[in-house]
């Protein structure tokens, strides 16, 4: 490629022959002169990081600069050199507690650097992490204020962790130790207890984290409303096997809004050591690690069994506290009745002796009575016995052995007899 060369600005300090065209390699290394001559100063420069690399222990970047409305307004590459790099990304770690990530806004110590074959780039020689520090805190501020304002900061908090949280909804990378950890720990707790997991898979690191925890939650959210019968007790989202400098993927506004409205309480245990990111603030608990969670868990049905126990002992000592009243209760009433009892019983001897008393008394004197009508009885007998009514003056008419009360059943010429006080008569009818 050949460009011919139409100003001449820098004509007076470089000698050649500007009415021959020159090649693109005499250009770069005009340029590359210029800059090294008159653009060797360092400069600090602020810019968000639209890309960043590793690659054989160096560093490239793509640096922007966003107008209010997102467009961009310049664009540059940049290079970290690995001698640089090594200690640039490890006080920068150290004091940001994360990694340097695309969209993170950077304060840059830069050197212009131009080469003939690569062309134009910034040489990074330093990165100030207190900038982004504090750029960090302002985001964090502004998600937090926003989440306030929306009142739902504190709407996951606000759930309950049933007694019994056995059902576990889990979001975790499959293959990260600490779900790992996290499943071991439940499985082998020493109360015998049994838990059941269920993963539904997110990435735990990087830019993927807040779109994949997203879709876990809209997915355990699916799961509910299509199996009423087996729903679950609470959402685990864990992460183990990573560094403390890749957690910032839980300081975003809408994963923070989806936690902080799910229906189910929420636990996370994503290995912090100090301080607690967003998802932290608006999870309804808040754990360091995944076994610190199992743990939680754990110590959860153990407080509910000690409860339980707890009840029961008191429940047994107030049976037995309440037999024994009973019982008291109980001796006492029999106490009562026996002396009820047995002043019923001699008041009722009382009255039957009275009774009796009375009764002979009765019997007594219905005896003399009942003999008085028995002799007067006798007397009537005696006076109607028929030997003595004989006496008196009268007969007795007999007829074959039966007595006639009638004349008229006799006949003329029937045989009678006639009976006197003494003595009887043969006689036979004329008429």
């Amino acid at each position: 490629m050949i460009l011919r060369k139409k100003n001449r600005t820098f004509v007076h300090m470089i000698l050649f022959d500007d009415t021959q065209p020159m090649t693109l390699s005499s250009l770069n290394s005009l340029v590359k002169d210029v800059i090294d001559r008159y653009l060797s100063t360092s400069f600090w420069v602020q810019a968000e990081l639209a890309s960043i690399r590793e690659n054989r222990g160096h560093c490239y970047m793509e640096l922007i600069e966003k107008v209010d409305d997102g467009a961009i307004r310049a664009q540059a590459r940049a290079v970290c050199w690995k001698n640089i790099w090594i200690n640039v990304s490890r006080r920068f770690t150290e004091t940001t507690e994360t990694s340097l990530n695309a969209g993170m806004k950077v304060l840059l110590c830069v050197h212009a650097n131009f080469h003939e074959a690569f062309g134009f780039s910034w040489v990074v020689d330093d990165i100030d992490p207190t900038f982004t520090l504090g750029d960090m805190a302002r985001r964090r501020q502004e998600i937090i204020r926003i989440l306030t304002d929306e009142g739902v900061i504190d709407l996951n908090k606000q759930l309950k962790i049933s007694p019994f949280c056995k059902r576990i909804a889990v979001i975790s990378s499959a293959t990260a130790a600490g779900y790992g950890d996290f499943c071991n720990q439940l499985s082998d707790n020493q109360y015998g207890f049994r838990f059941e997991t269920q993963l539904f898979t997110a990435t735990m690191q990087g830019e993927q984290v807040e779109s994949t925890v997203i879709n876990a939650l809209d997915s355990i959210y699916a799961y509910q409303q299509t199996n009423p019968d087996r729903p679950f007790d609470c959402v685990v989202i864990i992460r183990g096997g990573g560094s403390t400098s890749d957690l910032s993927g839980f300081d975003t506004l809408s994963l923070a809004e989806n936690v902080a409205n799910f229906p189910l309480p929420i636990i996370t245990g994503i290995g912090h050591d100090r301080d607690k990111s967003i998802l932290d603030i608006v999870a309804c608990i808040s754990v360091k690690t995944p076994t610190a969670v199992a743990e939680f868990l754990i110590g959860n049905l153990a407080d509910t069994l000690e409860r339980i126990e707890d009840f029961m002992l008191r429940i047994n000592d107030t049976v037995k506290m309440q037999l024994e009243h009973e019982k008291l209760h109980i001796q006492s009433i029999e106490q009562h009745f026996r002396a009820s009892l047995n002043i019923r019983i001699i008041k009722e001897q009382n009255i039957l002796k009275e009774l009796y008393s009375k009764l002979t008394n009765l019997s007594e004197r219905q005896l003399i009575i009942e003999n008085n009508k028995a002799k007067l009885l006798e007397q009537r007998i005696f006076a109607l016995e028929p030997k003595n009514i004989l006496k008196r003056g009268y007969t007795l008419t007999l007829r074959q052995g039966h007595a006639i009360t009638n004349p008229s059943s006799l006949h003329r010429n029937d045989e009678i007899t006639i009976i006197f006080a003494k003595g009887s008569v043969n006689a036979t009818v004329k008429e």
